[in-house]
Order: C-alpha cells, then sequence, then structure tokens
C-alpha cells in the first residue's frame, strides 16, 4: 500500500431496534507501518423515536476520536468526558463506559510504536484517562483536525487526506523503536509465563523491559500480560455469540475463581453482569474488525496488521 487509504469496509445489520453501525477500515501509508491499531469511520444510525444508545469498550491501547453530530458522554474509572467532539484516551486497563447518538465518527488507535512516534510524555502519565483532546496538553497538537474531521459537510476522502496529512506532520523517530516491536510481539504471542521470560525473549533486562512498559506501554509488564490474557478470553466470547465464559476463558488460567477476579478488575463487573448487558455497538464493531481488520480488539493486533485480504 505505497499510497495507502485502501477500504475496507463493513455496514451492520439493522438491529431489532432499528440502529444501524456501518464501519470503514482505511490501511494507511506504509510511512505508518506500525504505528496504529487502525484507521476507521463510523456512522451510527438511528430512528428518530430512539433513545441513546450506551456500551462498554474493554480496555484498549490509546486513541483519538473526532465526532461529527452527537458527541458522547464516558468514563473510565474516575474520568469523565462530556460534549468534546475530540475526545482522547490513554492505555486502559479498565472499561470505557460511553453513550452516544447519531453520529459519524473518525477513530485513529495508537500502537506503542505510534505513542512513541507522536506522543512526548511517557504513557503512564495517560493510562485510564478519557479527556478532552483539545485541552489536554498530551494530546491537543491533534485539535486542528477537529475542523474537518467534524465537519458534516466535508467528503470521507477530503477527511482522511487532513487526518494522514496530519499524521505525517506530528511523526517523529524514536531509537527505541526496535524494542518496543519486540516488547510488543512477545506480549501478543502469549508464550511467556512470567516477566522474566517475557525479558529474555525480548532480549533486555527486566529492569529495562519495565522502562520501556512503562514509557511506551502505558502499565508494568505484569499487568500487560494479564491484560493480554484477559482480552483474549473476552473477545473469544464475544466473537462466539452463546458461549459460556468456561469455554472462552484462556488456557492460562489455574480456575474460574482466578478468571472471575481478573474480569471484575479489568471490566469492574463480574462475568455474569456483562453477559447480560445488551452490546449495541461493541458486538458489531468487533465482528466487523474481525472480518476487515484480522483481529477483533486493539490490544491483540501484532506490531504490524495490514487489511486482512
Amino acid at each position: 500500500m505505497g499510497n495507502g487509504g485502501e477500504i475496507q469496509a463493513a455496514r451492520g445489520a439493522l438491529s431489532p431496534s432499528g440502529q444501524r453501525l456501518t464501519v470503514e477500515f482505511r490501511e494507511p501509508p506504509a510511512q505508518f507501518a506500525g504505528c496504529f491499531t487502525s484507521l476507521y469511520h463510523l456512522t451510527l444510525d438511528l430512528p428518530e423515536d430512539a433513545g441513546l444508545v450506551t456500551d462498554y469498550l474493554q480496555p484498549e491501547w490509546a486513541n483519538i476520536r473526532f465526532f461529527c453530530g452527537s458527541a458522547p458522554d464516558g468514563a473510565i474509572g474516575a474520568s469523565q468526558i462530556s460534549g468534546a467532539p475530540f475526545v482522547a484516551t490513554g492505555p486502559s486497563s479498565l472499561p470505557c463506559r460511553f453513550t452516544l447518538g447519531p453520529v459519524r465518527m473518525w477513530g485513529v488507535g495508537f500502537l506503542p510504536l505510534g505513542w512513541a512516534r507522536f506522543f512526548d510524555a511517557d504513557a503512564s502519565r495517560c493510562t485510564n484517562l478519557i479527556c478532552d483532546g483539545a485541552a489536554h496538553p498530551v494530546f491537543a497538537h491533534f485539535a486542528g483536525l477537529t475542523k474537518v474531521l467534524c465537519d458534516p459537510q466535508a467528503s470521507l476522502d477530503d477527511q482522511y487526506g487532513a487526518l494522514v496529512a496530519g499524521m505525517a506532520a506530528a511523526m517523529r523517530p524514536n531509537r527505541d523503536e526496535p524494542r518496543i516491536a519486540r516488547v510488543h510481539a512477545a506480549l501478543v504471542s502469549g508464550d511467556q509465563a512470567t516477566v522474566a521470560e517475557l525479558a529474555a525473549a525480548c532480549a533486555m533486562s527486566i529492569r529495562t523491559l519495565e522502562r520501556i512498559c512503562t514509557r511506551y506501554f502505558g502499565f508494568a509488564p505484569k499487568l500487560l500480560m494479564r491484560r493480554q490474557r484477559f482480552m483474549r478470553s473476552l473477545t473469544t466470547f464475544m466473537l462466539h455469540r452463546g458461549t459460556r465464559w468456561t469455554e472462552a476463558m484462556d488456557a492460562d488460567y489455574h480456575d474460574q475463581a482466578q478468571f472471575t477476579r481478573e474480569f471484575r478488575e479489568f471490566m469492574t463487573m463480574n462475568p455474569t453482569e456483562y453477559a447480560a448487558l445488551d452490546h449495541p455497538i461493541l458486538t458489531s464493531f468487533m465482528e466487523a474488525r474481525a472480518k476487515v481488520w484480522g483481529s477483533p480488539a486493539q490490544t491483540l493486533d501484532p506490531p504490524s496488521t495490514p487489511l486482512a485480504r
């Protein structure tokens, strides 16, 4: 993809309540390889008499999102936002609860390499944060994109062009890039059971591993490994409707009690409570992402994820 921008679209079926979700994933130009989980445009259509929809995003890497139409109410732990057209989130180990009406939205997810190239601050400063991106010093350099990405008269191609140009202007190389890639690949593989094994697989000391993880991934290595294990289980459950938690549970869990404890830590509710909730946006989005992008969730993306062919 020398010029990038190849479009893969997934149009969600009309739900019983009359809502429709449409997602377009665009492959970035080659110069951004390994920087983004995805660049995507989402459209949520609701019937005129419908209320707002509420859902929960799972733990993720950092994101910036630009809303044209209704701006969301959102919360991650004690961090909250309401009414901002440019919403930024840091790497998270908690769910993001959001409420949204009819909207067109551009989203950019940053892999750890992307954090290294686009942000000057330690990722650990922004963990479990949701904020008005225009008002936060770590994210404010992207505020200029709001004008075109939130313009209802602008075409998607024009908006995508502005997004790519803005990213190109903001990107800077980072000397830790090879180390970031090694840590990221090892985390996604799930082959290591301890921090010492992870450090050995990445050919670095535990102290260096901890520095890299805190600076660019946001969390300590042990928590990152636990988050990967949890997300493997959660996405299996979400993508295989009717699956029981015991069937979705990752093999690295000792027993169901351990899984339930971790579920409560990462999602602030138990598995039964989560399964009983409606997921009007997340389930459709994850299914579309898995089909088009090749992976259902950001945290499961390897260091470089091309569009599924």
